[in-house]
């Protein structure tokens, strides 16, 4: 049977690929974004708790009250802002699937939806399964938003603009500034925010975290999406939240109900008493920032150039002066000959930058695995 592909120009995942090759070589896996290093055994235990007492049926559609409400909590402590948990809170199978309910609830055919470049791959695809049409756009070339670039890409077809901060996969965050320049021009206008947060509790040196939350010209427009998957060191178990005003909130669980319906019982209920002990999360950056100085420590040594990483758990890393080799090549060839897995960045871009040579590596790793990447590294 022939069928008409809705994405025909959409692969296997980098991440499935590139995972994938890293177990066929042997090699030392830095590509996907996941941690190698055991979750909180609380966590666990609380998770088996729920199970046997019972909680193994569905969960409420938007979620357990218990987790809303501890997650509107966590919101308005972290942000001066309180959501209503019964009608603007809504617990997902994981960030991937909130983005894409979001995208569902309000994308039209025809609808312009800007993405800024290098974006996280599942954007793009989503907003043309709704039958919108992704505008990218460019970070400059520091790897910082370029505000004047999105203004300039706004249309009255204009649905949406997408963010992301701490930005997977430059590294880089959105300050204040860009905040409020990002309000500035939006104003007057009906385009929708979506602000990809799930890195949020992992901004480094100091620097706040600029949710989009802290601004109400900003947050009465946006869906936040958040990732416990991130901050809690499992992945696999695919839970996250949206955060959004009633009247957005409706239209996204519209999509939802029909969509996942409902979030993992068991471990919804271990996330709401885990998280009423604010010491869980809140250690997570100096966590993380540790990691990511012993890899830039250690590369220093290497033939690679670190670009500055600001937060999330990727460091990027320019390959111009080993290889010519376009990303992908090198990458492959750096997993079989050399036992390292990364990511190639050219996968993140709708036209990547002519001459353009970076990857990708994760730093969620126990120290052992990332001392042991760093020697093999250093041999290129």
């Amino acid at each position: 049977m022939r069928i008409a592909s809705k994405l025909p120009h959409v692969g296997t995942t980098i991440f499935t690929v590139m995972s994938k090759l890293a177990a066929e070589c042997g090699a030392i896996n830095l590509s996907q974004g996941f941690p190698d290093f055991p979750i909180d055994g609380r966590l666990i235990d609380l998770v088996e708790k729920a199970m046997r007492a019972g909680q193994n049926q569905y969960a409420p559609m938007p979620g357990l009250p218990a987790l809303r409400e501890a997650i509107a909590s966590k919101a308005a402590r972290l942000y001066a802002h309180q959501y209503d948990p019964e009608s603007e809170v809504t617990v997902t199978a994981g960030g991937t699937q909130a983005l894409f309910t979001a995208l569902g609830a309000i994308v039209h055919p025809g609808d312009e939806v800007i993405i800024v470049d290098p974006a996280y791959d599942c954007y793009s695809p989503t907003v043309e399964l709704f039958g919108g049409e992704p505008v990218h756009v460019p970070l400059a070339d520091d790897m910082r938003f370029d505000a004047d670039a999105v203004a300039a890409a706004i249309t009255p077809r204009t649905r949406a603009l997408m963010i992301n901060t701490p930005h997977n996969p430059a590294g880089t965050i959105l300050r204040e500034t860009d905040m409020r320049r990002i309000a500035s021009m939006l104003h007057g206008t009906g385009i929708i925010l979506i602000s990809d947060e799930v890195y949020e509790h992992l901004v480094f040196d100091g620097q706040p975290h600029a949710s989009a939350i802290r601004y109400p010209e900003l947050r009465d427009r946006a869906f936040v999406i958040f990732s416990f998957g991130k901050v809690f060191h499992a992945t696999g178990w695919k839970m996250g939240y949206a955060l959004a005003p009633k009247e957005l909130m409706t239209e996204f669980r519209r999509v939802h109900q029909f969509n996942v319906f409902s979030a993992s019982t068991p471990m919804q209920h271990a996330l709401a008493e885990y998280m009423a002990e604010p010491s869980n999360y809140q250690g997570v950056a100096s966590f993380y920032q540790t990691k990511r100085d012993r890899f830039a420590e250690g590369m220093r040594a290497s033939r690679f150039r670190l670009l500055p990483c600001e937060g999330s758990y990727f460091q990027t890393a320019d390959y111009s002066a080993i290889s010519e080799e376009d990303d992908r090549a090198f990458a492959e060839r750096v997993a079989r000959e050399f036992g390292v897995a990364a990511i190639p960045l050219s996968p993140f871009y709708k036209s990547p930058q002519a001459g353009q040579r970076l990857l990708r590596f994760c730093f969620a790793k126990q120290d052992a695995t990332l001392d042991a990447a760093i020697e093999k590294l250093c041999r290129i």
